[in-house]
């Protein structure tokens, strides 16, 4: 994770960082995700991002406060993903209803044998509809103040 915060603290890509390491996109992905890598990887890390190594190997836990991924980045990184999980999610709708809808609609019009698909699709489209207001926090669902609620329930707290 340590790796990750550094390279986007600097504005750099995977591509970027690997290039600049003499290191391949898999590996900084596996190294950004926790996964199994080599001493002579990070060192050329620690190198390219001028930090010592024992900040990496321990996952960050020496680096100065200033390092540290804060509450408000966590937050960021959670509706970012969120965002990008509602983009996946609609190119796929968009996707299979222009091939679906589009190739069966030419070919079979609103018959009687496909006019099922067109519901089926519509109902897909509530669901993205849904995703992005969520995603964008309009409605909040299930949001981290609903999961803390239930964590803390969970645990026996009173909020």
């Amino acid at each position: 994770m340590i790796v990750r915060k550094l390279r986007l603290q600097r504005g750099w890509t995977q591509e970027q960082l690997a290039e600049m390491a003499g290191l391949s996109v898999r590996s900084i992905q596996r190294i950004e995700r926790g996964q199994n890598f080599s001493l002579e990887s990070l060192k050329c890390l620690a190198a390219v991002f001028e930090v010592d190594l024992s900040a990496l190997q321990t996952g960050g836990e020496k680096m100065n406060s200033e390092t540290m991924l804060a509450d408000d980045e966590k937050e960021a990184i959670v509706y970012v993903k969120g965002i990008k999980e509602f983009y996946t999610h609609l190119f796929m709708f968009l996707f299979f209803t222009v091939i679906f809808c589009g190739i069966f609609g030419l070919v079979y019009g609103f018959a009687p044998r496909v006019r099922w698909m067109y519901f089926a699709f519509a109902g897909w489209g509530i669901g993205v509809v849904l995703h992005g207001l969520n995603a964008y926090e309009l409605i909040n669902f299930f949001g981290p103040k609903w999961e803390k609620k239930l964590i803390e329930k969970r645990l026996g707290r009173r909020l």
